[in-house]
């Protein structure tokens, strides 16, 4: 099983359906936060919505797919970090994260972002990872910044987001640069 230590007692452990109700709980109570950027909040309607992702991401795991994690604090979900499945053949792969808003502003994406690219780069020999994020997201953009990750474009109209299309703000880190 996947699980890391971060920095203030936080950690990464791999999503496992006893996880469900609490991770359900976590984006219910902060589903106006999450709304605007992470479109699969509107489809994540009961617990089941839930444990049906989680069982989708254990069999991604398991085929060396894709790794999703929940970004933990003692037995409380805050948050959640993963990829999306991995290309393979190109070595690389993108990134994703949430946390609960009350949560906000003490580093703990940018060191769960730092610690699963990290182990992409180390674990897995990938080549890039790419973190994506709506223009007007400007928490996700900084802490792709803030990793070093290179500002590389705007996919145009990228991402459906409240029934509108928004331009997608393309970050990307390739190994040898995550070395230096």
């Amino acid at each position: 099983m996947f699980s890391a230590a971060l920095p203030n007692g936080f950690d990464l452990r791999l999503l496992e359906l006893r996880h469900a109700p609490a991770i359900f709980k976590a984006v219910d109570e902060n589903r106006l936060h999450l709304r605007p950027w992470l479109p699969w909040v509107d489809k994540t309607e009961t617990e089941d919505d839930t444990a049906a992702f989680i069982r989708m991401s254990l069999e991604q795991f398991a085929k060396n797919q894709a790794i999703n994690a929940g970004i933990w604090q003692g037995n409380q979900i805050v948050g959640g970090i993963g990829t999306h499945p991995i290309d393979w053949l190109n070595q690389r792969v993108e990134i994703g994260y949430w946390l609960g808003q009350e949560f906000q502003g003490q580093g703990i994406v940018t060191n769960a972002a730092r610690r699963m690219t990290t182990f992409l780069f180390d674990e897995l020999e990938l080549n890039r990872v790419e973190i994506r994020c709506a223009v007007e997201n400007t928490k996700s953009s900084a802490i792709a910044k803030r990793l070093g990750f290179v500002h590389e474009g705007i996919l145009r109209k990228g991402i459906l987001l409240g029934g509108a299309y928004h331009d997608l703000e393309l970050h990307g880190m390739v190994r040898e640069d995550w070395k230096a």
